[in-house]
């Protein structure tokens, strides 16, 4: 499989959501070898962009308008990457509590969303903030992967 990698930055507007989802979906649906349901896959790409852009946009840099998102999609052979990088001050995404489904408040609910639907999740320190950077395993020796292997916080600074 050739590497594929869109490289995108927005302002830091909810309107480009679903600018972003789209083409995360449009990735998902072109996998070569992907053995998988590529609806499902480019669905949970989508979900997994659309919750990581809007805690950038909304949390990280406090609907800032002068600050930006960054997104990095790459696909190298087995491993679907995505980070998005944002302007905030950032947070210890280890001590996020579980979301509460039966209260009003859906804190939590975007990052449990995205170490739900993918198999590495990590947030960490990057030049100009930080970075949510998300793995999918999209196979191993031709058969898709399902098992989650990392879904903890911090890593060292990039």
């Amino acid at each position: 499989m050739k590497t594929v990698e869109v490289d995108i930055k927005v302002p830091n507007q909810t309107q480009y959501l679903g600018l972003i989802g789209k083409i995360g979906e449009d990735i998902a649906r072109t996998l070569e070898k992907y053995g998988g349901d590529r609806d499902e896959l480019a669905y949970h790409i989508n979900l997994v962009l659309t919750e990581a852009m809007t805690n950038a946009i909304c949390h990280a840099n406090e609907n800032d308008p002068s600050k930006e998102v960054h997104v990095i999609i790459n696909i190298n052979g087995p491993r679907l990457n995505i980070k998005v990088y944002d302007e905030g001050q950032g947070f210890d995404i280890s001590s996020l509590p579980s979301p509460d489904f039966d209260g009003d408040s859906d804190q939590g609910r975007g990052v449990y969303i995205i170490r739900s639907l993918m198999d590495e999740v990590h947030y960490r320190k990057s030049k100009n903030g930080h970075v949510l950077d998300m793995t999918k395993i999209l196979y191993c020796d031709q058969a898709p992967l399902s098992n989650k292997s990392s879904k903890s916080g911090k890593q060292p600074s990039e």
